[in-house]
């Protein structure tokens, strides 16, 4: 290889970074997140006359919304930094991989090891790219056990602002080693557990009917339905939460070093957003 050769894959290696938010990356991006947060949270302002518990009806309507988002967010971050065929493939592999993670703990006790891959993803290839992989993986991972139900496009959302948040967070070009690994084991423990609690909210006003201390009441005032929240999430869901928590802390301490050197070198070797530069030929 010739010294100019070298020169410039130096130059597009050194240059290869994440995939960042552009403004219509933003766009789609809080568009697709205003979606899911008016679907999981409506349920507390309706009237108690509202049909409440016909809130199963809104998962196809949800899904057939979340799709063309889905694709809006894609587009949009090809039409702000570029990607192409390559990007998209590593999209395929990884979404892949994690649909294969998931059946592995089958969510017995919370052992889901899907997570802390999703996280160190998102991590690596920014929010944009984090939130349709999460999304995506989701959908893969249902249509492999066997998962589709009402509750799939939540799962769907709430995976992808798990993956977006990894994205989000300080230090992408510079913090490396052992304090970006903290990091991230954080991250993925507070994460694991808030999916947890937002994926209860999109079940938990079914419960209207039981008449217990911890049941949906619609028409109820917001903070008392959001105490009630509080203590069936504890009651019901933490013994799932905590060992999911535990679990990605685990994986990402364990195997984080490698997973992230490895998509890294992936997305080098992709080149995302390396900007095309000109060289006079020398005399």
């Amino acid at each position: 290889m010739s010294s100019t050769a070298r020169r410039d894959r130096r130059r597009a290696t050194s240059a290869a970074r994440p995939v960042r938010l552009g403004p219509r990356s933003i766009v789609a991006l809080a568009l697709v997140s205003a979606v899911g947060v008016a679907a999981f949270g409506w349920p507390l302002l309706a009237a108690g006359d509202s049909g409440i518990t016909t809130h199963a009806g809104d998962a196809p309507w949800l899904f057939a919304a979340l799709l063309p988002l889905l694709l809006a967010v894609v587009v949009a971050t090809i039409a702000d930094v570029g990607l192409d065929a390559k990007a998209i493939a590593m999209l395929g592999v990884l979404a892949a991989a994690g649909a294969a993670l998931r059946p592995l703990g089958a969510g017995t006790a919370g052992i889901e090891p899907m997570f802390f891959l999703m996280v160190l993803s998102g991590r690596v290839l920014g929010p944009g790219f984090g939130f349709v992989l999460g999304a995506v993986s989701m959908f893969a991972s249902a249509l492999l056990t066997g998962g589709v139900g009402p509750w799939m496009p939540f799962q769907m959302l709430s995976m992808g602002w798990v993956c977006m948040g990894a994205g989000l967070l300080p230090g992408a070009d510079t913090l490396r080693g052992r304090r970006e690994l903290w990091l991230l084991a954080a991250y993925g423990a507070v994460a694991s557990v808030l999916y947890g609690t937002v994926m209860n909210l999109q079940g938990w006003p079914y419960l209207g009917g039981l008449a217990t201390g911890v049941s949906f009441v619609p028409g109820d005032p917001l903070a008392e339905n959001l105490a009630r929240f509080v203590a069936y999430c504890l009651a019901t869901s933490l013994g799932w939460d905590l060992p999911r928590a535990v679990v990605t802390v685990v994986l990402s301490l364990a195997l984080g070093p490698a997973v992230l050197k490895a998509l890294r070198r992936a997305t080098r070797r992709a080149a995302f957003e390396a900007p095309v530069t000109f060289e006079a030929p020398k005399p």
